[in-house]
Order: structure tokens, then sequence, then C-alpha cells
């Protein structure tokens, strides 16, 4: 009795080997299917992405200072200056408000003469990557 219930263990235990391995065989076949509008959107992210940039741009700090002053001064000039962005940059232990993305220093200066009407003690910065 114990031989013929060997026997049809592994019996089963061979037959069931060969049909698992059949059974859980995959392709490797792998067929990505994606919009056209993806190729294009990515080639204007990339565009995008080529002209910001901060390093060697110049700006214009328009305050140096604590926090709250710093707030208040960056929705001033966006008030006043709809056209040039502004940004808040945290040096320890101060905050200063930069404005603009100047690529040229000429184009940097103009600017500066025009923002020095409302803010006297602004100055011409060159920025550098942190």
């Amino acid at each position: 009795m114990r031989k013929l219930a060997f026997k049809n263990i592994f019996y089963l235990t061979i037959f069931s080997l060969f049909f698992i391995t059949n059974s859980f065989s995959q392709e490797s076949k792998t067929t990505v299917e994606q919009d056209s509008r993806f190729e294009k959107l990515l080639k204007e992210k990339q565009q995008i992405n080529s002209d910001i940039s901060i390093d060697g741009n110049y700006k214009i700090q328009i305050f140096y200072g604590e926090k709250e002053n710093a707030k208040r001064s960056l929705m001033t000039f966006k008030r006043n200056f709809k056209d040039t962005e502004a940004t808040i940059q945290y040096t320890n232990p101060t905050y200063k408000v930069w404005v603009g993305n100047y690529k040229l220093r000429i184009h940097a200066e103009k600017a500066l003469i025009d923002i020095k009407s409302k803010y006297p003690t602004a100055l011409l910065i060159r920025s550098t990557k942190e």
C-alpha cells in the first residue's frame, strides 16, 4: 500500500511540474502606445527648462531683511511691476527679494533705472547656483 501511495505521489508531482512550467511561461514582447501629443509636450517642456537658468544671470535685489518685511516688499513689487518676476531668497539669517532674470547686464541695468524710482536701495547682483 505504501508503494502505491508513493508511486501516485511521484507521478502526480511529475505531471504537475510539466503543466506548471507551461502555465506560467510569458512572452517577452512589450509594446508601449503613447499619445502623439506627449512628445510635443515633452519638447516644449525641454525648451522652457533650457530657457530657465539662474547660473550667471543678473537680478535686482530690492530688499534685504526680515521675513515679514520681505513678503510685504514682494507683494508691493508685484503690484507695481506686474510683468517682472520676483522671488524671495533666504540666506541665513535674512531674506532677500530678487526681481527679474536678465541674461545680459545691459538689460538688467535698464530695468534697474526703472525700479530705482520706487526702490532707491535696489542694487544689481549676479546670481550664482547655490
